[in-house]
């Protein structure tokens, strides 16, 4: 059975994306997947590469057992078909994800909470990172959300048990 991959996109890759990369790699764990379904994130740009994630992205994700050690790093070429999914906080990334996928790429790039079941179509992963704490908690609730329907997606469509 071959591996699944995931990426999680976001502008700077220090607060929404490795938030869900955090969140995701738990529910995989706790599913006994992790040797089924590979997370990773990254960012658009490279502003913050090599930075661990916001210091409030790791504090509210703390307070939930969750530690967010990811490194930021920035989207590559070879991520479209290293991954099987690249997913977009917000419709800017997408654009910009679509706007680089190279020829043949294999991986689906989508909008992340495409796969929150309470979320309308097109929805999207707020910023946090000019607001107070209270962003950083909606998008660890986003992210949850998201994350378990990703989770239930990808055991479904791609036959996963463990």
């Amino acid at each position: 059975m071959s591996r699944v991959r995931v990426c999680f996109v976001c502008t700077g890759n220090i607060c929404r994306s490795p938030t869900a990369h955090g969140v995701m790699s738990a529910l995989v764990d706790k599913a006994r997947l992790s040797g089924l379904v590979d997370v990773d994130s990254a960012g658009i740009s490279g502003y913050h590469v090599g930075e661990l994630p916001d210091p409030r992205s790791r504090g509210a994700a703390r307070a939930r057992g969750l530690s967010l050690t990811h490194r930021a790093r920035v989207v590559l070429a070879e991520d479209f078909t290293r991954f099987d999914y690249l997913l977009a906080m917000d419709t800017g990334h997408l654009r910009a994800l679509e706007l680089r996928r190279p020829a043949g790429a294999s991986a689906t790039v989508a909008l992340f909470r495409d796969f929150d079941p309470t979320a309308a179509g097109g929805s999207e992963v707020p910023d946090p990172y000019y607001g107070g704490d209270d962003g950083f908690e909606q998008v660890l609730d986003m992210c949850e959300r998201a994350c378990a329907g990703l989770l239930s997606h990808i055991v479904t469509r791609h036959g996963l048990a463990p």
